[in-house]
């Protein structure tokens, strides 16, 4: 009973970490952007603050499809933003994973009669907040609100809008429940938080991740793209190919170091101190996750597993 709270504590810290990004930001400032980003996929992202992470969105004649939905205080401005897109009301919603700067406006989208597609993982691990939620103050949704209801263990493929849409489950990373969300037809992959434009990732251990598991993701990615691939990141800007190759070779390379560092015997605290990352910050630019920080998930996560690297789940074949 003691893990399962302290489980569930961790979750509910991780659940907030989007509001506490945004605690100083004025919400009636943020204003979402949308961009077109090649064959009917278009992009929805926050400037002036924050508003969680990139929401995909595909427009069609058989309605409207998102991949994330932000903040919960972001669901009237994201919806407003939808309708500039399409008239039509959202029929399915992907969550890439379980964080609630991703999944917040589930249960407004949920209400509002969309179908919300997650990783088994993903239902989980919400439906253990909500319970946490229940127990302290009467719940202000119906109960199950934004919870998925269509749930996969490997892999799900839709056919909408004139594409196919591949999602596919990869071992653990930033969590247990990260899917990957290739548009095939329009050549666009929606990572989550498997990728980011700036910055180290962020490795919450606390919902299943793992360090190594970012790299097999990456390959992942690599092996489902090509040239032309136009690459949405869970934060920043949209890319190419060649910034998740130059990402992996980054994550790849903090690996190999951490992993000489454990090999030598060094504590986590002299692994941190003996700095293998500071050649390496440059390439990857800022963001909340210091050097010290990815070291710290590098080291725990090469510590408590296997010196191999986890194998990728299935992935289209490379085009």
């Amino acid at each position: 009973m003691k893990s399962r709270l302290v489980r569930t504590a961790l979750a509910l810290l991780v659940l907030c970490q989007g509001s506490a990004f945004a605690q100083d930001n004025d919400n009636s400032k943020v204003r979402l952007v949308t961009s077109k980003v090649a064959g009917g996929i278009s992009m929805i992202e926050g400037v002036d603050g924050f508003a969680g992470g990139n929401v995909a969105v595909s427009v069609g004649d058989d309605g409207v499809f998102i991949v994330d939905d932000e903040l919960e205080q972001m669901s009237p401005k994201l919806v407003a933003a939808l309708a500039q897109l399409s008239k039509q009301p959202v029929r399915f919603v992907l969550n890439t994973h379980w964080h609630g700067d991703h999944s917040g406006g589930n249960a407004t989208f949920g209400q509002a009669g969309a179908v919300i597609f997650a990783h088994d993982n993903v239902r989980q691990r919400l439906s253990a907040v909500q319970l946490e939620q229940k127990a302290k103050q009467a719940p202000a949704t119906r109960p199950g609100a934004g919870l998925p209801v269509v749930t996969f263990a490997q892999d799900v493929t839709l056919h909408l809008n004139g594409d196919t849409v591949h999602v596919f489950h990869v071992p653990p990373a930033h969590t247990d429940g990260d899917v990957v969300v290739h548009f095939t037809k329009a050549n666009v992959i929606h990572t989550g938080d498997l990728f980011l434009s700036r910055g180290y990732p962020f490795v919450d251990l606390g919902s299943g991740g793992n360090f190594e598991g970012f790299i097999s993701a990456a390959d992942a990615v690599l092996a489902a793209s090509n040239a032309t691939t136009r690459i949405i990141p869970g934060h920043g800007p949209v890319v190419g190919r060649a910034e998740v190759a130059t990402w992996r070779g980054v994550l790849d390379s903090i690996r190999q170091r951490v992993r000489k560092l454990i090999a030598e015997g060094k504590t986590l605290e002299q692994a941190i101190a003996a700095k293998p990352t500071a050649d390496l910050d440059a390439k990857v630019g800022g963001n909340f996750i210091t050097p010290d920080r990815i070291v710290e998930a590098a080291y725990k996560s090469l510590s408590a597993t296997p010196a191999s690297a986890p194998a990728a789940s299935p992935a289209p074949a490379k085009r």
